[in-house]
This record gives structure tokens, sequence and C-alpha cells, in this order.
């Protein structure tokens, strides 16, 4: 529902419309406290699982080769179903997608971690990426739409961006515990508790949103990007298991291309677009889409080969390692809310999202430096503190231009393009980065006999090389964001009529 507040209106309201829209606009607050919880409970089921597969792996019986599909597989559907997501969303109002994303999503988990066999797991992980796929976009829509105020909208941005950024390290901690001290399928459960709680404050805080009946699906354009999307997820992911060599590789990413160029040509054409392409020229909004593809594809530097580095070299428990990313998980939220409380409506993204590259960047170098002998104090917890405060000041600011001025109609489409750059820019990151570190790995033992020694020295060199073209990743972003970011801070029009979004 879109309420224009204005001196002098023709619009027939009915009667009390303006209290209900006052009443939940006030209300505001504690629907950023929902939508939160949902992002959070999204965003932490990235990681999360990762800590349980060991343990799942034991108790199921499945092998090394079938293990990366029980990532895969949400990957898979979460990134290629995010568009439709984001206009079903449009389509249907925000309202009704939210508690259905959150229903299913909560169903697909229960049916995860009752898994009896390999085949359930990953059936029950596909389901919440397709369900995922209509809560991220929701997710972010609504707080476009709610908070239109230009000092509110930044403090709710930092906060949204803060649960985005910190939500890997969260999910890494809440994982460890749950494993350590309850059951692997305690991270899959965990997803119904979040589930239940942001599904009462949808009910009882969110408006119903009518439907819009000007928005219509475009059934070529689906059906071109979804498939184009799943072929690029599956050729990257198929990379990280049979290497770049493989025929299937290249086969899935230029079908992935090609599909996606089609889409792209379908947009110009037809009278609905899935996504418009207004969307996305608008040079901060592109801006701000490439920021969260180059971020999320390095930040698997991170959350990744840290994690295999604190518990393979430093031999840290699944609790201690995510202890150990606490700070981090501190630091991404002190500078989201600073980047969008003070920096940016100052001086607008420009300067802030390449400064927050550049922080990632010298971050990762620095952890280069990692060996055998390293400590956390001294050694780990400086460049990750410094890696953080770089994410923070990517992800609060780069949200916020990528939905800033869309119109309410495109909301849903909108924010799921900006999610979609994550998620790809994420299963990217994965694939490119882990076969650069194992092509390092077996560079550094050719020719050499194989000791103990030696095999651990060249897990380090394949850390460090993630690392290393991780901090080249955010090296490029940090130039690309500094030359396509307009100057200044964004312009609100005082002389428009103020809009309240619900």
């Amino acid at each position: 529902m879109e309420i224009a507040v204005t001196a002098v209106t023709n619009e027939v309201r009915p009667p009390g419309a303006d209290q209900s829209a006052a009443r939940h606009h006030g209300r505001r607050w504690l629907i950023l406290a929902v939508i939160a919880i949902a992002q959070l409970m999204v965003v932490l089921d990235a990681t999360i699982v990762n800590i349980a597969l060991p343990s799942a792996q034991v108790d199921l019986g499945f092998s090394n080769d079938n293990r990366q599909w029980v990532v895969t597989a949400y990957s898979l559907a979460f990134g290629s179903l995010l568009l439709i997501g984001g206009r079903i969303a449009d389509l249907i109002g925000r309202k009704t997608t939210l508690v259905v994303g959150l229903v299913g999503f909560a169903v697909a988990s229960a049916l995860a971690g009752a898994a009896t066999n390999f085949e359930v797991l990953v059936a029950g992980r596909a389901l919440q990426g397709v369900f995922g796929a209509l809560l991220a976009p929701t997710a972010l829509a609504l707080l476009t739409t709610t908070f239109t105020d230009a000092k509110e909208r930044a403090a709710a941005f930092g906060i949204f961006g803060a649960v985005a950024g910190a939500g890997g390290g969260i999910g890494l901690l809440l994982g460890g515990v749950l494993t350590e001290h309850l059951d692997w399928r305690w991270c899959l459960y965990v997803n119904l508790i979040f589930a239940a709680v942001a599904l009462v404050g949808a009910l009882v805080l969110l408006p119903r949103h009518r439907r819009d009946r000007s928005v219509k699906i475009d059934v070529p354009g689906t059906i071109t990007v979804t498939a184009g999307l799943f072929a690029l997820v599956y050729g990257f992911a198929n990379a990280e298991h049979d290497g770049w060599s493989s025929a299937g590789t290249w086969v899935f990413l230029a079908a992935g291309v090609l599909l996606i160029a089609v889409f792209v040509g379908i947009q110009t054409r037809v009278a609905h677009p899935l996504l418009p392409l207004r969307v996305l020229l608008d040079r901060n909004r592109g801006a701000a889409s490439i920021a969260m593809f180059i971020s999320a594809a390095g930040m698997f530097g991170v959350n990744l080969f840290l994690t295999y580095y604190l518990q393979q070299t430093l031999r840290y428990s699944p609790v201690e390692t995510g202890l150990a990313f606490l700070p981090m998980v501190g630091a991404v939220m002190i500078s989201a809310t600073l980047s969008s409380s003070v920096l940016t409506p100052r001086f607008g993204p420009k300067p802030v999202v390449p400064l927050g590259m550049a922080l990632s960047a010298a971050g990762l170098i620095w952890l280069t430096a990692l060996d055998a002998s390293s400590t956390y104090a001294a050694h780990v917890l400086p460049p990750l503190l410094l890696f953080g405060l770089g994410m923070g000041l990517i992800m609060a600011p780069a949200m916020s231009a990528a939905t800033s001025g869309i119109d309410p109609a495109d909301a849903g489409v909108g924010s799921a393009s900006v999610n979609t750059m994550q998620q790809i820019g994420g299963s990217i990151g994965t694939a490119l980065l882990s076969s650069l570190a194992a092509g390092a790995a077996t560079d550094f033992l050719a020719g050499k006999q194989p000791t103990p020694d030696l095999i651990a020295q060249s897990t380090l060199e394949s850390y460090s090389t993630a690392y290393g073209w991780s901090a080249a990743l955010f090296a490029a972003g940090m130039v690309i964001c500094g030359l396509l970011f307009r100057r200044g801070a964004p312009v609100h029009d005082p002389d428009a009529a103020p809009t309240v979004h619900m």
C-alpha cells in the first residue's frame, strides 16, 4: 500500500486509512527488527551449514565428492530464482510473500534437519534456496519502502547492512555451538525459531499490501534468466569440483552467458520486463550492484579459508573458530552504522565504498603473511578487524544506493537484482578462489617428495593465494566504484510530496 501525504489531494481513501498508515509507520522500527531477523536467517544459513557438514557426512555416510552438493543445491535454487522472487513480491504483495517465504523456509529447514539420507538433505537444502529467493528481495524491498526519510533511511540501512555483513560470522559461531553441544541437525532446526519470531512480527506489524494489477510476469524473461543464472552457478560449482579443464564447466558457463544475453535483449522489447533496465542503468545503482558482487566474491577469502586455517592449522574447535570471528562482526556493525548515519549522508557513496574496498584489500594482504607459528592476537585479529571495518563501509552504503530512487512498483525486483549480484558473486568467489588455492598447493608440491611438513606448508600457500586474489578483487572494486559512483551526497527533492510507502 502506498499513501501519499500531500497538502491537497483528490485521492479517495477509505475511512481510517490515514490512521492505519500512521499506525504502521509508527511501528517502522519494529518492522525493521522483523526484516532484520528474516535477513539474518537467510544470510547465516550459508555458513552455519558449513560447520555442520563434517558431522552430517559421518552421520549420513555420503562421500567427499557429494559433500559440495549440500551447499550447491541451496545456491543453485537461491541464485537462479531471486529475480522472479522479487517480481512475485511486487505482484502479490510483500507481506504475503514474506509470510509464505518464512513458512516455506521453516518447513524446508525441518525437512533437511530430519533427513535420514543424503538425497533428503539435498532436497531440503534446495527448498531452502527456493524460499530464500522469496525472502531476501522481499526483506530489502520492505526496508526500502518503509523508510523514506533520509536520516531514518540511513540508520535503517546501517542496521540492515550490519546484519547482512555480520551474518556469515554469526553463522560460524552459532553453527559451532550447536554442532559441538547439541547436534548438526540443530544447525537447520534453529531456522524454525528465527522463522517463528519473524512470522509473528510480520503478521502483527506489517500492513496488507494490495496487489499491483499493473505488474505482469514476463514469462520469456523469467525462463531465460532463471536458466541462465542456474547455468552460471552450476558451471562455477562444477569448476570447483571437476576443475577448469572440464568440458562441462565451460558448456554451462557459455550457456549461462548466452541465456543472460538473450534475457537482456528480451528486457528491451517486452512491455512488462522482469528486470526493467532502468533499475541498473542509473550510475549509482549500477556501481552499487558491482560493489555487492565484488565484495561477496572477495569475502570468501576470509569466511572460507580463514576458517580452514583456524581449524586445521591452529587446531581451533568449531566454537573457538566462531568466537574468533566475533571481533570482525563487531567491526562490521560499527562501520556499517557509521557509514550510513554519518559518512554517506555527508559525502555520498563515492568516497565511502572505495575506502571500504581499500581497507578490505589491505586486511587480506596482511593475512597472506600467516604461517604455522602465527598467533590469533598478534597476527589474525588485526587484519580481521581491518577487513571487518572495510566490509561495513561497503555493505550498508551499497545496499542503500542500489535501491535508492527505485519506483515502488519495482522495489521487489530492484532488491532482487542486488541480492542476485551478491549471490552470484559469492558462487563465483567460492569456485574461483577454491580452484586457485588448490592449484597453488599442487604447484608448491610439484617435483618434491611430500612430507607432513611440506604438505602443511602447501596448505598455507593455498590460503595465502586465496587471500591475495581476494585482495585483488577488492582492489579492482575500489577502482571501479571510484569511477562509477557519482560525486556528492544523495539529493532529496524538498519540494516533492512526502510519501510513506508501506
